[in-house]
């Protein structure tokens, strides 16, 4: 069995504290048209490198039913600005157009089998995933990526036409894993593609 969902698989369930004061679910987002969960964290330079590509494309799609949701796994031993307190932090700081919730026990990011930081999984409205991997090519430095793979997929998809690339590999640092090295990932996660 693959460690990351596959295509067509079904979204798995969550229920996590949020930036926002709630607990979030999936069915919380059941009326979105497209939702896109994607793995993150506070620190991670791929993360703080693509942020504003993916707020402009989070604001671009809003009103056509796409919602987002990102997920801060990883370990705040392995790296303590991520703990909650510095994600609300970050949240009140920043102002990102989508929920912000922390999975202590990295049950979610083993249930999507979330790979780096920051890695994308989109599902349609039946909740199945239609795209998975990164976000742009060179999230380090966003304004130079040449290649947005995340918004072409959600254009693909909201216009009706068949993925073209449905799967990349995410680009960024790897989920930091409780009780191992920040280096570590589990021996049967690998590149998707």
């Amino acid at each position: 069995m693959s460690f990351t969902l596959k295509i067509g698989d079904a979204a798995p369930d969550f229920s996590l504290p949020a930036t926002d004061g709630r607990t979030v679910r999936l069915a919380d987002f059941a009326k979105a048209r497209v939702l896109v969960v994607f793995f993150t964290c506070n620190h991670c330079p791929f993360v703080t490198g693509s942020d504003e590509s993916t707020r402009a494309t989070a604001l671009r799609l809003k009103d056509k039913g796409v919602a987002f949701v990102g997920i801060n796994s990883n370990s705040q031993v392995t790296h303590p600005d991520d703990d909650f307190e510095h994600m609300v932090e970050r949240m009140k700081a920043q102002r990102f157009p989508w929920v912000y919730a922390r999975d202590v026990s990295q049950d979610t990011a083993r249930a999507y089998g979330a790979l780096r930081t920051p890695h994308f999984f989109v599902f349609d409205a039946a909740r199945k995933l239609i795209y998975t991997g990164r976000g742009v090519d060179n999230p380090r430095i966003a304004t130079a990526s040449k290649v947005h793979d995340l918004d072409r997929a959600l254009d693909e998809h909201l216009a009706g036409k068949p993925i073209g690339v449905p799967m990349t590999n995410p680009i960024g640092c790897n989920v930091k894993w409780e009780g191992q090295d920040a280096h570590w990932m589990p021996p049967e996660a690998c590149d998707l593609v």
